[in-house]
């Protein structure tokens, strides 16, 4: 696929979801998917199809976190958790323009596409961190140390965000990537549920959008 196939339809999927996409971050964008494409044919980073990709492939992979980013209100830290093929991170990241990037991503054969990535989108400060997210609960430097978590998972449970609040600063946020369908979950104090946003006409992808309190005010 040529860049400008590939524009012509990422144009049509951002016209469709009602954004606005600079051309300099469209640019960019690309970058990232000939980045996703070409290591894909090496390693399995998505089962998704990348030679001829479809609108719900699009959706999922790039205009999901695109739809994400004005939630979150600035955040000048994010970290990803799971980061895999780097979606949602990469994009997210990218609409936020100046973001410290930090990516978890326990498979090293994935880390090592995604320094690349990272290194070729200009992350020059981006950490990739190969290990499961529970080794760092108890790292000083990762405890409540972004403004920002991002996770995509078929169900994340209340114990795992538990876990997963604890690199959040109070008043930060999660992103919860997830399918509509999936049962809304239970949220252990200090995190409450303040939006559920439909993302991609065809992808179907929704946010859940949660904020961390301070527990100290939770009753």
């Amino acid at each position: 696929m040529t860049g400008r196939e590939f524009k012509e339809r990422l144009s049509r999927r951002v016209k469709k979801a009602g954004l606005l996409v600079p051309p300099a971050l469209a640019e960019r964008v690309w970058v990232y998917f000939q980045l996703l494409a070409k290591w894909n044919a090496k390693i399995n980073l998505t089962g998704l199809n990348l030679e001829d990709p479809t609108p719900e492939g699009i959706d999922r992979l790039l205009i999901e976190p695109l739809l994400a980013a004005p939630h979150a209100n600035g955040a000048h830290s994010l970290i990803d958790i799971g980061s895999g093929g780097g979606s949602p991170a990469l994009p997210l990241a990218l609409a936020l323009h100046d973001v410290r990037l930090v990516m978890i991503e326990v498979k090293t054969r994935k880390s090592v596409f995604l320094r690349e990535a990272a290194r070729e989108l200009g992350f020059s400060d981006a950490q990739v961190v190969t290990a499961r997210h529970e080794s760092l609960l108890a790292d000083p430097s990762f405890h409540e140390a972004f403004d920002l978590l991002s996770v995509r998972a078929v169900r994340v449970e209340p114990r795992v965000f538990s876990a997963f609040q604890a690199f959040v600063r109070p008043g930060g946020k999660l992103f919860h990537f997830r399918g509509v369908a999936e049962t809304a979950p239970l949220l252990p104090p200090p995190l409450r549920l303040t939006g559920a946003y439909t993302l991609g006409e065809a992808s179907r992808g929704q946010l859940l959008v949660v904020a961390k309190g301070e527990l100290s005010n939770v009753r």
